[in-house]
């Protein structure tokens, strides 16, 4: 059993405020149970789910385990025994090695056996532990892609391995921090399968913090509600899933417009994707459509289908290997694969919300919201660009250093080390804007978003999962795109603040007439907020149109062909 006596935490900010994540939370857990946990983003779950782990100490009360009393004192000495008792799958966590999906796995059983995964030689114990590791990923459905490289798989895949990968552990307690907000509904549902088989088949205790009342209702009897750090309720799950969306907006409706005239042209796009490691992947083929002005389009599709690679070919991230993608500006239509002045154009009205956010954990919002805004602002443009006939850059050499400012810092260094670039080139040619300016933009963002404008000084990795998600959304809404493109950002998000954001974007498009083009596995918010949906699988264009007919023929089956 488990058993969680009146648990306080407290964090201290770097402006040296309080926050009380955990307000005297008390709860037990029966052996071999599974206990659902739910809230709205922010309330504390997560920071529950770390200190059961045994990574996050806390202010007051107790854990109880077995015979084994954690307090506040003893918890440094105890957290050990905490991690060996449990395993814990974070949310959107992708700590995964650069190697494939079996070879993960089989990095973890080493770390296992010998105390650390690092020094691992895979090469050498692969037969070794192959056939285990094949076993556990048979568990979590990713069997067939055991040889596949871990870094370009689907969100929803790694998810899954992230999974497999605390399998491996065999633990007493799987602590489970939303594990599948990132897989489409069919996969969903063969992780929710493998969450109950573990579950039967090891009589693993399992405690599941999600806010999707589904999966609390498919794999839950029990259920505790929790709010700003309390414990509102404990019950049973049908009572407190009636109880927690109790509190949704109603639905804002979709504006009547114009949306009949073509801004974007996606023409017979084909493009391979192959791996370093795991041979050929994934084929888009001949997908042709447009996006017409004003639209709220949302492409739709099994996990690992090419909805993602679509989005960053259509932003120019990646290029097709034969077809077009034309995107009008003004009165010009410019192919998304010629480098120069009209492309720039387009990426600076042009937002776009990566998978896995492309924000810093340890910086503070502000500064990262100014980084996004700085490059699209009118004035910084037209200085990089008279900056760059200054250094003798050509224009399609800017534009290919504007690019690197739509994704994440990190990433931009590692690409410029390539070429041997330092950082100082984008600071040169896109230098920092007024921190009055970037609250000025800022604020109705926020306001928008149901964001309170203090988190402006938190660094990222305060934040709540759902927080995180409306601030990565914040950070390329502040400069007001005319084309904003979001990839699968919904899953984080419990469905009252869906609802909340659903609403918001929606307000946007209404008052800027802004396109919106979205990947979501989350069909009742593709429905919700959709003017037109399209139906990708691999690789191919099944369907568009009406987001209801879409999205139902999606769900019709197990295996779209």
């Amino acid at each position: 059993m488990i058993k969680v006596e009146h648990l306080t935490k407290i964090y201290k900010l770097e402006d040296n405020n309080m926050i009380k994540a955990l307000d005297d939370v008390s709860f037990e857990v029966e052996d071999h149970e599974i206990y659902g946990i739910m809230g709205v983003s922010g309330s504390g779950k997560s920071t529950l789910m770390r200190i059961l782990r045994g990574v996050e100490p806390f202010n007051e009360g107790k854990i109880i385990i077995d015979d084994l009393e954690i307090t506040q004192d003893n918890y440094s000495e105890y957290k050990n025994d905490l991690k060996e008792k449990t395993a814990i799958h974070l949310q959107r966590s992708f700590g995964l090695w650069s190697a494939t999906a079996a070879e993960n796995v089989i990095h973890k059983l080493v770390g296992i056996k010998t105390g650390d995964e690092t020094t691992a030689n895979i090469e050498t114990v692969k037969d070794e532990y192959m056939d285990e590791a094949l076993d556990i990923l048979d568990t979590v459905g990713l069997k067939e892609k055991a040889n596949h490289f871990a870094p370009v798989l689907s969100g929803g895949e790694k998810q899954r391995l992230v999974l497999a990968r605390q399998l491996a552990k065999k633990p007493e307690i799987l602590l489970l921090d939303e594990p599948a907000t990132m897989s489409s509904p069919h996969k969903k549902k063969e992780v929710l399968d493998t969450i109950k088989r573990i579950n039967e088949k090891y009589g693993t205790t399992i405690i599941i913090v999600s806010h999707q009342p589904e999966i609390q209702r498919y794999l839950t009897k029990r259920t505790m509600l929790i709010f700003n750090g309390k414990v509102q309720e404990i019950n049973d799950t049908k009572t407190i899933i009636q109880e927690f969306l109790s509190d949704e907006e109603p639905v804002y409706p979709i504006a009547e417009m114009d949306r009949t005239q073509p801004i974007i042209k996606v023409e017979n796009l084909t493009r391979d994707f192959y791996l370093y490691r795991g041979g050929h992947v994934l084929t888009i083929q001949n997908v042709s459509f447009n996006v017409n002005k004003g639209e709220i389009l949302s492409i739709i599709g099994p996990t690992g289908s090419g909805k993602t690679e679509i989005l960053r070919m259509i932003a120019g991230f990646e290029e097709p290997d034969s077809g077009r993608i034309e995107i009008l500006t003004g009165d010009t239509w410019t192919s998304m694969n010629d480098y120069g002045e009209n492309r720039m154009q387009i990426r600076k009205n042009m937002g776009f919300m990566h998978q896995e956010f492309a924000l810093t954990p340890h910086t503070p919002i502000l500064e990262q919201i100014a980084s996004k805004l700085s490059p699209k602002m009118d004035e910084v443009y037209d200085q990089a660009n008279k900056k760059a006939d200054e250094l003798g850059l050509s224009k399609e050499t800017l534009d290919i250093l504007y690019q690197l400012t739509d994704i994440s810092r990190t990433e931009a260094i590692e690409k410029l080390q390539k070429i041997n670039l330092s950082s100082e080139i984008l600071d040169l040619l896109f230098p920092s804007i007024d921190i009055e300016k970037v609250i000025e933009y800022s604020k109705p963002v926020f306001e928008a978003l149901d964001l309170p404008l203090p988190l402006l000084t938190r660094q990222f990795i305060e934040l709540s999962g759902g927080q995180k998600v409306r601030v990565a959304i914040a950070t390329v809404l502040a400069s007001n795109p005319d084309i904003l493109i979001l990839d699968e950002p919904f899953g984080d998000l419990d469905p009252v603040t869906l609802r909340t954001v659903a609403n918001s974007l929606k307000k946007i498009n209404e008052r800027l007439e802004t396109t919106i083009i979205i990947v979501s596995h989350t069909m009742d918010f593709v429905k919700e907020v959709s003017t037109r949906s399209i139906l990708i699988n691999n690789g191919k264009l099944i369907t568009e149109g009406d987001p209801e007919t879409v999205t139902d023929k999606f769900m019709e089956t197990e295996n779209i062909e």
